[in-house]
C-alpha cells in the first residue's frame, strides 16, 4: 500500500499498541499524548469535522490506577474517542439530534466506565448521523463529517466521526457501534479497521434494549493488532450487563501475534446474488484475495443459501427503532429526519407473524452459516458494493446503473452479521486508482473473534497494510 502524506506529530502516527508500550515504559506521558492529539485535532478538524465535542479538562483530570498496569487490555493512559451515541458523564452527548443538542449526562455508559478503569482517557466525542441512523455521517447539530481521502466524499456511518478521527491521526483508538454496518462501512471508506464483535463481548447495547443482540458496541483502529488491543480493553463479564460474555482465556492481542498466512477463505462478491456489487469494488477485492492466495492462503468462491435474509434483517432492525429511538419524548422525536421517522413507523406496523417469522428465519440462517463455516475460517465479501459518494448525498440511488430502493438497500452486505450474531470486520486491502481505500468484510464463526482477527491480520500483511494516518486530501468533487 502507498503511504499517504502525514504532517502531524510523529507520536500520532504510531500504532496504539506501540504508544501503550511507551506509556508503560515511562517513555511518554498521557499528558504529552493529550497535547499531541489536541494539536492534531486543531489542525484537521476544520476540514473533516470528526471529533465534534472535546473534553480536554476532563481527560487531564483522569486518574489512572497503576495497579492495573499488567492487565492485558489496559490502555495505560491512551487518549480515545467515544461515539456521540454513548453517554460520558459531564460531557455533552447529543445523539446528533436537535432535541438533545444541549444534553449533558450525569452518568457514563457502562462501557465507558470499563474503558476508563482500564486506562482509557476519553478526549472527545465523535460525530454520528442522527440517532445513529444512516451510513452518511451528518446531523443538524454538528453538520457533516468528510472523508479524509477526498473531502468531497462522505465518510460512511454511523461511526463516521470515529473512523475519520483515526484516519487523520487525531486519536489512536476510537469506539463505535454497529447495527447496519456502522462500524464496517466507515472503516471501509476511511481505510481503518472496524470490528463488530459477537453480542455480549463489548458491553451492553442501547439503553432500554439491553437484550438486543443486533446492535453492538465495538472497536475501531488503524491496524488489526490495535483493534485486538481495543477489543481486549472492552471485553469481559459483568453481571449487570444482561448478555455479557466472559473474555477468552487468551487475550485477542496474543492471538493476533500468532497469525500466519495459512488461512481458509470463502469469497462471494454478491453473497450468492443477495447484494449488488460494482465492477470496480469486485475487481479490487479479487486482486487483494489473489495476493492472499499467493502468500499461502486458500481462497475459494463459495456462499451458503441465505433464505429470507432481507426480510428478516429489516424486521429485526425495525423492532429496534420502534422500541428504542421511537420511545423518545415527542420534544425529541419532532426533530427526526424523514428516514429515521420511516424506520420507526415500519417497526410499529409489524405484526406478530412478522416477528415470529423473523425469529424462525434467523435461527435457520445461523444454522446454515455455522455449518458453512465449519469448512472455512471466514466468509469474505464486500463491506459495501460501491465507493463513497458525495458528502451532500444522504444515500445512493443507483449502483452501476441499477436503481436502489431505499436508504439501506446499498448496505445489504451488512445484514448477515447482525441477523446471525456472527462477528465481522472490515479490513483495508489497498487503494483504488483514484486514491481511495477499499475494505474487505470478513464474517467469522460463532464466538470466533480470535480467528477472525488472525485472518484479518494475514490479509493486512498480504496487502501491505496498515494504511495511514493521512493529511486530509481537500477536493471539491
Amino acid at each position: 500500500m502507498t503511504q499517504a502524506v502525514f504532517t502531524g506529530p510523529e507520536i500520532c502516527a504510531r500504532e496504539a499498541h506501540e504508544v501503550v508500550a511507551m506509556l508503560k515504559a515511562g517513555e511518554v506521558s498521557s499528558s504529552e499524548l493529550i497535547d499531541a492529539a489536541m494539536a492534531r485535532i486543531a489542525e484537521v478538524e476544520p476540514t473533516v469535522n470528526a471529533t465534534v465535542t472535546l473534553c480536554e479538562a476532563r481527560a487531564r483530570g483522569s486518574v489512572l490506577d497503576q495497579a492495573n498496569a499488567d492487565h492485558p487490555g489496559w490502555l495505560a493512559g491512551l487518549p480515545i474517542g467515544i461515539k456521540d451515541l454513548m453517554p460520558v458523564a459531564g460531557v455533552r452527548t447529543t445523539w446528533g439530534t436537535l432535541g438533545l443538542k444541549d444534553f449533558v449526562p450525569e452518568e457514563s455508559h457502562p462501557l465507558v466506565h470499563r474503558l476508563e478503569a482500564r486506562g482509557g482517557v476519553v478526549l472527545g466525542k465523535t460525530n454520528t448521523p442522527e440517532m445513529g441512523a444512516g451510513a452518511n455521517t451528518f446531523n443538524a447539530v454538528f453538520g457533516a463529517t468528510r472523508n479524509p481521502w477526498n473531502t468531497a466524499l462522505n465518510a460512511g456511518g454511523s461511526s463516521g466521526g470515529a473512523a475519520v478521527s483515526l484516519a487523520t491521526g487525531e486519536l489512536w483508538l476510537s469506539h463505535g457501534s454497529d447495527l447496519a454496518g456502522s462500524l464496517r462501512t466507515p472503516a471501509a471508506f476511511c481505510g481503518v479497521v472496524g470490528f463488530r464483535p459477537s453480542p455480549g463481548i463489548a458491553g451492553p447495547g442501547p439503553a432500554g434494549n439491553r437484550f438486543s443482540p443486533e446492535a453492538v458496541q465495538g472497536p475501531m483502529a488503524r491496524s488489526v493488532r490495535d483493534c485486538a488491543l481495543f477489543l481486549d480493553a472492552m471485553a469481559g463479564f459483568d453481571p449487570a450487563w444482561s448478555i455479557s460474555f466472559p473474555p477468552p482465556e487468551e487475550p485477542y492481542q496474543q492471538a493476533v501475534l500468532r497469525a500466519d498466512e495459512k488461512v481458509r477463505i470463502a469469497f462471494s462478491p454478491t453473497l450468492g446474488g443477495f447484494a449488488p456489487c460494482s465492477a470496480e469494488v469486485e475487481a479490487h477485492l479479487r486482486a487483494a484475495l489473489a495476493r492472499v492466495a499467493a502468500a499461502g492462503g486458500v481462497v475459494e468462491e463459495a456462499c451458503p443459501d441465505l433464505p429470507d435474509l432481507d426480510r428478516t434483517y429489516r424486521t429485526l432492525r425495525a423492532l429496534i427503532w420502534a422500541s428504542g429511538t421511537g420511545r423518545a419524548p415527542e420534544a425529541v422525536q419532532r426533530h427526526y429526519k424523514a428516514t429515521l421517522t420511516q424506520n420507526i413507523r415500519q417497526g410499529r406496523d409489524l405484526t406478530v407473524d412478522d416477528v415470529v417469522d423473523a425469529q424462525l428465519a434467523k435461527s435457520e440462517l445461523f444454522d446454515r452459516m455455522a455449518r458453512f463455516l465449519g469448512a472455512f475460517d471466514v466468509l469474505a465479501c464486500p463491506v459495501v458494493g460501491l465507493m463513497p459518494g458525495p458528502v451532500e448525498e444522504e444515500f445512493p440511488r443507483v449502483l452501476d446503473g441499477q436503481p436502489l430502493t431505499d436508504y439501506i438497500d446499498w448496505l445489504k452486505f451488512s445484514f448477515l452479521s447482525p441477523t446471525t450474531g456472527l462477528p465481522s470486520l472490515s479490513v483495508p486491502v489497498g487503494l483504488t486508482e483514484a486514491g481511495l481505500p477499499v475494505g474487505l468484510q470478513l464474517i467469522g464463526p460463532p464466538r470466533g473473534e480470535a480467528r477472525l482477527l488472525q485472518v484479518a491480520r494475514a490479509i493486512e500483511v498480504a496487502c501491505g497494510g496498515p494504511l495511514g494516518p493521512i493529511d486530509p486530501v481537500i477536493r471539491d468533487r
